[in-house]
Formats: structure tokens, sequence, C-alpha cells
């Protein structure tokens, strides 16, 4: 009987970056976790809260993967929709156009609960001294905007 995945794992410098890398692109960190030679979860949790060099590199690498967590969505956004092949040219597939609009809209969510300083709705009050006049495009701002968008390119505008 083999040890349990991740069992007797001692924390490394060099597994930590290896982490913390794969983070900042992007990648969930139960993604990272099932590949072979990763602690559990549990194990990183403990790290970031018992080693602090560790829990900072941490930090900073989530930042970074809510970077681009947010670029894919402009990505997703700007991406043509597929065109279903049929009489008048083709048409666009509704059913992709409403699966793009999910992951997006659920990626917004997940930016705008995970960093709510930095994707959240920004709430700003009449006579604020710093920014009196700030404006803050939210998540349901962005999904409209996209919505227009969409539907120009369906009307051929």
């Amino acid at each position: 009987m083999g040890r349990p995945k991740g069992s007797g794992s001692l924390y490394t410098h060099e597994l930590a970056s290896h982490i913390c890398e794969r983070l900042s692109m992007g990648e969930t960190l139960v993604s990272i976790l099932q590949s072979p030679g990763m602690p559990k979860r549990s194990t990183v949790q403990h790290w970031v809260t018992d080693l602090p060099e560790f829990g900072e590199m941490y930090a900073r690498a989530r930042d970074a993967g809510f970077d681009v967590l947010a670029e894919d969505t402009i990505r997703i956004i700007d991406e043509e929709p597929e065109r279903i092949t049929g009489e008048g040219g083709g048409r666009r597939d509704s059913a992709y156009v409403q699966w793009q609009k999910n992951r997006v809209e659920l990626r917004l969510r997940l930016l705008k609960s995970w960093c709510p300083k930095r994707y959240g709705d920004r709430q700003v009050l009449a006579g604020e001294a710093e920014n009196p006049l700030a404006l803050a495009f939210t998540p349901e701002t962005l999904i409209s905007l996209a919505d227009g968008l969409q539907t120009e390119r369906q009307d051929g505008k």
C-alpha cells in the first residue's frame, strides 16, 4: 500500500515556486495539485498561513492569475462566433454564443468574488474628495456591452 498523495511532502523553494508559477499563469490550484509529486491542498494551505515568504509569493501569484483570467474574458468576448453553414451563407450558432456568454459571466463573477478591490463594483459616494467623478465598469456593464457588440455583429453593422 503506497503513501497517500502528498503525504510527507516537505516544503521546498523549488516546489513552492513551481506551484506559484502555474497559479500566476491562471491555472487553478486544484489542477496543479492533481499533478504527480504535488502535496495535498491542506498542506499548501498550511504553507500559506505558516510560512510568510510562501504566503506572499502565493498571494502575488494569485493576483497575476486573476489578471490572466480577466484577459481571458476579453479574448472570449472578442472571438468571432462560430457559424452554422446553410442557406443564406450561414448563421451564428446561438448555442455557441450563449456558451461563450456563460463563460464570460462566470469568470467575471469569480473575479468579483475573489478580488473585489480590483474587479468588484466600485462604490463612490457623492462628494468623495479623492475621486468625485469616478466611473467604474461593473461585470454587468461589460456583459451589456458584449451583448450590444454581439447584436451589432449579428446585424452586420
